[in-house]
Formats: structure tokens, sequence, C-alpha cells
């Protein structure tokens, strides 16, 4: 599931990086818990892992949280698991709305508590009658909230957190070329059907660097958090009721297996297919580069 912020939210949310961004975990995962719990939809507690992102394919401030969640939840007695439907999990329209209402009613508590601030265009901002003229189109507009089924299982989706929760910005892939131009690197169109969604982009060096360093997080922040069934105080309780419940039993331990696996060395997961990969060589780290020697000068 991804949760995502409108355009004028997000421009604030640069300069308050810390509050706006656990608002976006927070109230997602509250609308998550609630509509989930409602009998009318699925009836039972959940759990989610939520991923922060903030970019764009662009590199542009594009504030966002990706969601794991089970496929069910616990009844409120706890007796049962209930399955969602096939193909279907909670109606995304709902819960748009509910994570549009609830975070912009936690938004404005933080700017009556004085924990929001404001710099450049946004500076008017700070007086309260503009804040909530500000605010007030924000409770109309659409907020994107999206949903779809994991690709292929419990093991794919397992190899898509492995390389997917602790991505940047940019990866070293993207980048095409440094030179007098700038900065090249491959970007996706989304407006765009197909491969015409594939373009590059050539930004100078500074503006390069500028729009990179919009996605570093304040310090000590926690951009990947778990929520529900899966919070850490509970978790392994509620793992042992759900598979009880499943009649699933946890791997069992089987130590030759586990020693040839630590003989044999770590795996390796293809970040673009998902599948095992295999090393076939290893190279040791050579003798840093070293300066050449300064000749002797003779008078």
């Amino acid at each position: 599931m991804v949760f995502t912020l409108p355009a004028p939210i997000s421009e604030i949310a640069y300069y308050n990086k810390a509050v706006m961004y656990g608002l976006l975990f927070d109230m997602a995962a509250e609308a998550l818990r609630t509509i989930a719990a409602d009998p009318k939809h699925l009836g039972a507690q959940v759990g989610a892992t939520l991923v922060l992102h903030t970019w764009g394919s662009a590199l542009t401030h594009h504030p966002h949280v990706h969601g794991i969640v089970p496929g069910g939840g616990l009844s409120p007695d706890r007796g049962r698991w209930v399955a969602c439907k096939p193909g279907f999990f909670l109606p995304v329209r709902v819960l748009s709305r509910l994570f549009r209402r609830r975070f912009l009613e936690e938004l404005a508590a933080a700017y009556d508590r004085g924990q929001l601030r404001f710099f450049g265009k946004c500076a008017a901002l700070a007086d309260p009658e503009v804040f909530a003229e500000w605010l007030a189109p924000m409770r109309a507009c659409e907020w994107v909230v999206y949903a779809k089924r994991p690709f292929a299982g419990p093991q794919a989706v397992l190899a898509y957190l492995s390389r997917y929760t602790h991505r940047v910005a940019i990866s070293n892939q993207r980048l095409i070329a440094l030179d007098e131009r700038g900065v090249t690197f491959r970007w996706k169109d989304y407006r765009m059907d197909g491969h015409t969604r594939n373009k590059t982009m050539t930004l100078m060096a500074d503006e390069f660097v500028r729009r990179f360093l919009l996605h570093v997080l304040p310090g000590g922040f926690h951009r990947i958090r778990h929520y529900g069934l899966l919070a850490n105080p509970s978790r392994r309780d509620n793992l042992s009721r759900i598979r009880a419940l499943l009649h699933v039993l946890p791997r069992a331990v089987d130590p030759v297996a586990d020693a040839s696996t630590c003989a044999a060395g770590p795996s390796f997961v293809c970040r673009h297919c998902g599948s095992l990969m295999i090393v076939i060589d290893i190279f040791q780290r050579s003798a840093p580069i070293r300066a050449p020697p300064v000749e002797n000068c003779h008078a």
C-alpha cells in the first residue's frame, strides 16, 4: 500500500521533516487499523510495516510511505484469523478520506502548539488566518492511497523488502555521466505509458546535489516502522498466536543445513528480478592508491 501527501503539504513538510513525516507514518497506520477494525470492512486487528520514501524519480520532494500489510488479521477476541476477500483488502477511497481528515486534524494541532516553521514563499503561513485559508482546500482535494496485491507470494515479498527498504534517492545504476554539462541520470516519467516513460535528465552539479540533499532525514529518525500486530513490543506473541490459528509451524532449525549454509557463505538476491545470485568470484581489496613520490630537488 502507498499513502501520499498532496504537493502543497509536501512543500511545508520539507521545512518540518520530523513532525510531518511522523504524522505521515502515524496517520497512515491509524487509517489502516481503524478501517480494518470496522465490521463493515474486515473486522480484524491488522499489522503493517511502513517505509518512508521522500523522492520522485527526478529527485523531486515527494514524501510517501510504502506499506507491507498482511492480507487479514486477528478477530477482536483473538480467537480466529480473519482473511480478506481474494484480490481485495480494504476500500482505498474510504482509507483516503480518513487519512486526509486525521492528518489535517493533527497538522492543525501541531500548528497550534507552535511545532511548525515556515520559510521562503511559505513564510506567510506563520499568520494563523493565512494558514487557515491555505489549509481549507486541502480538505477537498484528493489524497492518493494505492493498494495492490504482492507480486508472487511471500518469498517475492521478502526479496522485494530486502532490496527496497534501504534504498536511497538515486542508485548508481541510474547515473550515466558527469561532465561539463552536469550530472546525467535516468528517470521515469509516470505520466507517460510504456517505454516512453524512460527518459534521461541532465542537471548542473549544484542542482543535482541540492535535490539529493532534499532527502536527508533528521538525525535519529526511523524510516522503517512497524504497527499493530507487527509492532515491536507484541510482535512475537502475535505471530505465535497467528501461526497457531493457521496451523503453521515456525521454520524448523536444521543445525546441519544451517552449518552448510554458513560454510557456503552469504546469499545475495538480484535487485532486478529477485532471483538468488551465485557467487563465482570474490575480489580482494587492493592496496590504496598513493600519490607519486616527491622527487628530491638538488640546488
